[in-house]
């Protein structure tokens, strides 16, 4: 395989396709997320990519859009990336993070969305992450990760020392027990005397917080730094003065989203099984913060990512449901749940949904999007859905190849009904089929915008003569915490065959042809396309992208080791345990499937030896195997034009292996 591929036909193809759905230095709006509404209902602020060149990641910028007239305004200029804008509550000014000084190191900024004045708050001693107004709009909850803390799975899983270019390139990177600097912290920016203070919490590591009443927070915490101390971080009550603390809430899963109303009296969270940080989705907590008391809301079987309560009563829940994105309104008082809007076939942008409320209690404004729709920004009011501004410069006619999405359902070997996605192209069946397997475990496939870096392989396989498989197995979310169980310490175990059903029903139908099968997928998707190859010999090819490929290496170099053994229910030095049993390089000996294996040099979540591993035992053990590593890419695909080379890989080892076409 050649190292620079850029003058093949195929590259061009594929850049002639971003270039058409990004229109890079047009000053267009190409992609929307972090929408918040005004307090009036009038405007909203999102976070806007505008693309320059296909070079990095994208730059984003504040904007503006009028909820009237679908006007939208531009009100940041960067450099690099402004995000996550949020109005005061009285709509004057607007909160949000930029790295414009420094790449890499957000810290707060508020602007004047009237006149676009917009000044740097004095720096705090690390980067935000997050923030929330408190409810008399004089102060802004904040918060911090040290500039050493572990960047999460989701945000790339990249150590912070390796984007940092301040210092000489030969300076070492230390590693010890205790680095001050990886701890998370709650900081209090006050606007009159124009000062950031942190909360004094010492031993308590903070990975979420909202305000609790005017002088506390409520947080997500644990005992320490390290990424694997999330998966056992508790729910407290801190109290901002004395910096003093109170466990409300012990979770047998993990915590998420925690929001309380405007009193502080009632708190609401979610408590689902969860593989990766900031992608948690389940059941709804209300929590009586005076006594403790918690209940468990019927959300009618949504797993909930997003709360936001609307009034001292009402809350305002999103969540998936199957196939389904659902936006709902609980009453507190008396638990009962009102769907106001769902949708199988558009959903919102981000990891998990999400929706910002907005007049009424049930009425909300969200970036939609779908499998053949571009990110829009749309209002739900009194249950109907309206798009309010497209950002499809060049999407719709990209993806015409498409002739079909369909929602499917078959029975697992032990009688559990799986569901997935089927994308097919025009032609007659049966067609060569790529399965992609979504990451986490605990995440799911659900109507998405397929132009983003991770994705756009997808919709040029379409093009070239292939369907697409998105299968959501056992351990996935939007089926409820009981199937999301169904894989804790059993991960390559009964979801194989959840996976391998799947295709079974695709050829009994007689979609898939049985002998032009491949396989793909990032993260836990990278490892089940690794796994699968080494226990079952149907595949023709396999693209498995950050791979986990040997547990007991992956625990001990990974920044997240509580996944695996959470995930595992074992211990690494339990010899012939489900570390060795479940580890895809101690089957090596039994696969046959060409493998070209795709890695991020900087990637701490599954380091780059997991997928140097695979490849080495498939050659010494006689498979066709490559191994491609991104020098500038960390946990999946993000950047320029990495992804253009990244697609072109792709396809190709498809279209070499098992070709959509007879070959001439």
């Amino acid at each position: 395989m050649q190292t620079d591929i850029r003058q093949t036909e195929l590259y061009r193809e594929i850049e002639a396709f971003y270039k058409e759905v990004r229109q890079p230095g047009s000053g267009q709006i190409t992609e929307a997320t972090e929408i918040h509404a005004s307090p009036d209902g009038l405007s909203a602020v999102f976070t806007g990519t505008m693309v320059d060149t296909l070079d990095g990641i994208p730059p984003t910028r504040v904007c503006r859009i009028d909820l009237r007239t679908g006007a939208v305004q531009v009100l940041t200029f960067g450099p690099n990336a402004d995000r996550l804008p949020k109005y005061s509550p009285d709509g004057r000014l607007v909160a949000f993070l930029s790295d414009r000084h420094k790449s890499g190191d957000f810290q707060l900024y508020l602007l004047d969305p009237d006149t676009g004045a917009a000044r740097r708050t004095p720096p705090v001693n690390g980067w935000v992450e997050h923030l929330q107004w408190s409810a008399d709009g004089r102060r802004i909850l904040l918060g911090v990760a040290g500039a050493s803390a572990d960047v999460s799975a989701v945000h790339g899983a990249i150590a912070r020392s390796q984007t940092d270019t301040s210092s000489p390139s030969w300076m070492p990177d230390i590693a010890t027990a205790d680095v001050k600097q990886r701890w998370r912290s709650a900081w209090i920016y006050d606007l009159t005397s124009d000062r950031a203070t942190p909360i004094d919490t010492p031993g308590i590591n903070i990975w979420e917080a909202a305000w609790c009443g005017s002088e506390a927070i409520a947080a997500v915490a644990s005992s320490g730094p390290g990424e694997g101390f999330w998966y056992r971080a508790n729910l407290l009550i801190i109290d901002i003065g004395s910096g003093e603390s109170r466990e409300l809430y012990r979770p047998k899963h993990q915590l998420g989203w925690p929001a309380a109303s405007g009193s502080g009296a009632r708190l609401a969270f979610v408590e689902a099984v969860s593989s990766d940080r900031w992608i948690v989705a389940g059941s709804l907590r209300l929590l009586d913060t005076a006594s403790g008391h918690v209940t468990v809301t019927d959300t009618h079987e949504i797993d909930v990512s997003y709360v936001e309560w609307r009034s001292e009563r009402h809350l305002l829940v999103a969540g998936l449901r199957g196939p389904e994105t659902v936006v709902g309104t609980c009453d507190t008082d008396t638990g009962e749940f009102i769907e106001s809007w769902k949708s199988p076939a558009l959903s919102t942008s981000g990891s998990v949904i999400s929706v910002s409320g907005c007049g009424a209690s049930g009425d909300c404004v969200l970036i939609g999007e779908g499998f053949v729709r571009a990110p829009e920004i749309a209002a739900v009011r009194n249950g109907s859905y309206r798009t309010l501004k497209s950002f499809d410069v060049g999407y719709a006619a990209c993806v015409k190849s498409i002739e079909s999405v369909q929602y499917l359902a078959w029975a697992a070997p032990d009688g559990l009904e799986i569901q997935g996605w089927l994308i097919q192209p025009h032609g007659t069946c049966p067609f060569p089929i790529v399965m992609n397997v979504h990451g986490g475990p605990v995440a799911s496939w659900r109507p998405t915008w397929l132009a983003r870096p991770r994705s756009a392989a997808m919709p040029l396989l379409v093009r070239h003569g292939y369907a697409i498989f998105m299968p959501n197995p056992r351990g996935s979310s939007g089926r409820g915490v009981d199937f999301a169980r169904r894989v804790l310490g059993d991960l390559g175990g009964a979801d194989t065959h959840d996976l391998l059903s799947g295709l079974d029903y695709l050829i009994a139908q007689g979609i898939a042809d049985p002998k032009r099968l491949g396989v793909t997928g990032v993260s836990y998707g990278g490892y089940m396309s690794c796994w699968l190859t080494t226990q079952d010999p149907r595949f023709a090819a396999s693209v498995p992208v950050s791979p986990a490929t040997n547990r007991v290496s992956q625990r001990l170099l990974c920044t997240h080791t509580d996944f695996v053994d959470l995930f595992l229910a074992d211990a690494y030095d339990t010899l012939g345990g489900r570390f060795f049993e479940r580890s895809p390089i101690m089957y090596a000996h039994k696969a046959t499937t060409p493998t070209l294996n795709i890695c991020g040099a900087l990637d701490r979540c599954t380091p780059p030896g997991e997928a140097r591993q695979f490849h080495n035992a498939l050659l010494e053990n006689g498979v066709t195997s490559v191994l491609v590593s991104y020098p500038e890419e960390g946990h999946g695909i993000r950047k320029f034009p990495t992804a253009i080379d990244y697609a072109t890989r792709m396809i190709s080892w498809f279209e070499e292996h098992m070709p959509a076409a007879p070959r001439r």
